[in-house]
């Protein structure tokens, strides 16, 4: 046996000794707008529990009653964000990014660990359409739209406009109502940060009137780790003039905001966020936020609005004491990847709020997250506790089936889930005469500014 192959064997016994030893969480109420925030605890390993996954078979995820699912995808390239075209067509981004190095023992750890609850299928980097031209929801055209992107995550249409977020650079592409194949190479609309790119993932969403563009833009690191410098334009998300490309930042202090939507009717950007790490199982809360222009939310000052990070160093006291505490809490590292708005078609419990689709912890035990859940709105803000809505991705026996990325519902009232672990994108939608009808039409889309030259 070679060196290498020693050192693999002996950091992966390590994990799973160290993950073994790792006692159960207290359970906590970490949801809503006030959620309870235990006392700081830092141990030489985050706790770590290994995800095993398994095939779904004949398996589906459990919807509520008056709900049917159904798996109108498979054998993707890493499923991660969907966006619903005007005339029904489902576009999907697949693909991984990122090229942070280690820096120390226990992120070696911590990868290996992560990568065991990871497909182990090749990153698309392209978009795939999906096409039901009948109607019966059945998704008979699976065709690439555009390849050899780098990392595509975020999506969004403003009329002609088809906007992707890859890992490096937000690019347009023209875009005509029924086409199932892009007719040129993208446009680039302006670089994004990409070095090191620790969170590579890049959210997207677009101003109601088409005019501005929504970048969500993560950290490289979990708590500055890697120095200050390397987090430039980082953290936060950026307002781009779809016209020029011109950007600057709309909101700071955001360590990962993983998925953007904005609200119909009011025009409010909201985010989910991927808190920080290793101070404990409960700490810290992931969240549900709008994002105020100008805002600052704490990274890496201090978390959930004014509570100190004591592992920054210099502390910087002005920072957080303008820190804005986030609306909703949705649970310590449940790794919140998906939102989108509800509409009436969906019908039930479910007509008035957003759908967060939650990727699943690797650093707690026992396991949170593994779902996707809707968290209700009343007057315009989330209210209420949230309920589950798709589950069954890990078993109680702790073996998972998939992993839940991006969620986007579609006129029809169907709930659209990427689920990258099994490679497969579902449908959820209201059985017939369970719920309200669908609206007669969709939306017409935006009308955008005219394209940069």
């Amino acid at each position: 046996m070679n060196r290498a192959s020693t050192k693999i064997l002996a950091v992966s016994a390590l994990a799973v000794a160290l993950a073994a030893c790792s006692g159960k969480a207290p359970e906590l109420q970490q949801l809503g707008g006030n959620p309870e925030l235990p006392k700081p605890h830092r141990a030489v390993m985050p706790d770590m529990t290994i995800a095993k996954p398994t095939p779904w078979g004949d398996s589906v995820p459990t919807v509520p009653a008056g709900f049917k699912v159904s798996a109108i995808a498979t054998d993707l390239a890493i499923p991660r964000q969907t966006l619903v075209l005007p005339n029904g067509d489902i576009l999907v981004a697949e693909g991984r990014g990122g090229s942070a190095p280690n820096l120390k023992p226990k992120d070696v750890i911590a990868g290996k660990i992560k990568a065991k609850g990871n497909t182990q299928v090749k990153s698309g980097n392209r978009l795939t359409l999906l096409r039901d031209a009948d109607g019966d929801g059945v998704y008979e055209l699976k065709t690439v739209f555009a390849d050899k992107l780098n990392a595509p995550y975020g999506l969004a249409l403003v009329g002609n406009a088809l906007y992707v977020a890859n890992q490096d650079a937000l690019v347009r592409f023209d875009y005509a109502e029924g086409q199932t194949k892009a007719s040129g190479a993208p446009v680039k609309v302006t670089d994004l940060p990409s070095a090191i790119n620790h969170h590579w993932t890049k959210s997207l969403a677009a101003s109601e009137d088409g005019t501005k563009l929504y970048v969500g833009i993560g950290s490289n690191s979990n708590i500055t780790e890697r120095g200050m410098a390397v987090e430039l334009d980082r953290a936060q998300v950026w307002e781009i003039d779809a016209q020029t490309g011109a950007h600057r930042p709309f909101a700071t202090g955001i360590r990962n905001p993983t998925a953007l939507a904005v609200q119909p009717g009011t025009g409010t950007l909201f985010a989910v966020v991927n808190e920080r790490d290793e101070i404990g199982p409960n700490l810290v809360p992931d969240y549900l936020t709008s994002v105020r222009e100008g805002g600052f939310y704490g990274w890496p000052y201090s978390y959930w609005g004014k509570n100190v990070d004591t592992r920054v160093m210099p502390q910087n006291p002005d920072k957080v004491a303008s820190a804005i505490a986030p609306d909703y809490a949705l649970g310590s590292h449940v790794a919140a990847l998906g939102v989108a708005f509800s509409n009436p078609a969906v019908g039930g419990n479910f007509t008035d709020g957003v759908f967060v689709g939650q990727h699943g912890s690797w650093n707690r035990n026992p396991p949170v997250g593994y779902k996707v859940v809707f968290v209700p709105f009343r007057d315009g803000k989330p209210s209420g506790d949230a309920i589950d809505f798709a589950t069954g991705f890990r078993t109680d026996e702790g073996k998972t089936r998939g992993r839940p990325v991006g969620v986007t519902v579609d006129p029809r009232g169907a709930v659209i889930v990427a689920d990258d672990l099994a490679n497969t994108i579902w449908r959820i939608t209201p059985a017939p005469g369970a719920v309200a009808p669908a609206p007669a039409a969709a939306p017409a889309p935006v009308t955008p500014a005219p394209p940069a030259q």
